[in-house]
């Protein structure tokens, strides 16, 4: 039985199997990607990207412990000069395996193994399908702000007007909203004046009843 024995040997002797993982690894860091079938590529993952990720730290030292494992030169100058720059801000998962197909003869399900960062179609289509993060305006904003954000929301939802001439919509809504709020505060200057001239006018005839019961008495 075959219990917690996770490496494949790939029907090949211990030398035979270091020396293609070797050779398929300096292949995949020359070239960028290789195709293989499913059952190697897997077996090379596991080989190749933690030698990946020591490249991270440029010492003699690691060099030297890269080199061990690919017994290429060139291969390990492209690794630390080339693909350690643009794999650092990387945690691992350094390469991709898709899968082309069957062979014919054996029917070996087939595949490409490349490194992540070297496939630009991929990459491209990453940055235009990854969603864009909205700030939130603050608690004391002004309406203007509030009112050109919630009509850029709605011509996101939309997407059949300009989004400039939705923010000119905004501001036009805005200018009228002000134009309302004035007059309000107009009409009620108006009615607390007509309010203080109809109390004036209640004291003149006070003022006047009084006299002429003065003169009456008299």
């Amino acid at each position: 039985m075959r219990h917690a024995k996770k490496i494949n040997h790939l029907g090949r002797t211990a030398p035979h199997r270091k020396a293609m993982l070797s050779n398929m690894a300096a292949s995949l860091i020359m070239h960028k990607r290789i195709s293989t079938t499913v059952v190697k590529a897997k077996a090379l993952r596991t080989y190749v990207e933690p030698l990946i990720t020591r490249s991270k730290e440029d010492t003699t030292h690691s060099r030297r412990m890269v080199f061990s494992y690919l017994q290429d030169k060139k291969a390990v100058t492209e690794l630390f000069r080339e693909v350690a720059p643009k794999i650092m801000e990387r945690n691992g998962g350094y390469t991709r395996i898709l899968r082309t197909g069957f062979r014919k003869g054996d029917a070996a399900e087939l595949c490409i193994i490349e490194l992540v960062d070297y496939n630009e179609n991929m990459l491209t289509a990453e940055k235009e399908t990854k969603k864009t993060t909205t700030r939130r305006s603050r608690r004391g904003a002004g309406k203007k702000a509030g009112a050109v954000a919630s009509v850029a929301t709605t011509a996101n939802d939309i997407g059949t007007k300009n989004v400039s001439e939705i923010i000119e919509d905004a501001v036009v809504v805005e200018e009228e909203t002000a134009v309302v709020e004035e007059a309000a505060v107009v009409e009620e200057e108006a009615t607390v004046v007509v309010e203080e001239e109809a109390a004036e006018a209640e004291g003149t005839e006070e003022v006047s009843e009084t006299s002429i019961e003065e003169e009456a008495k008299e």
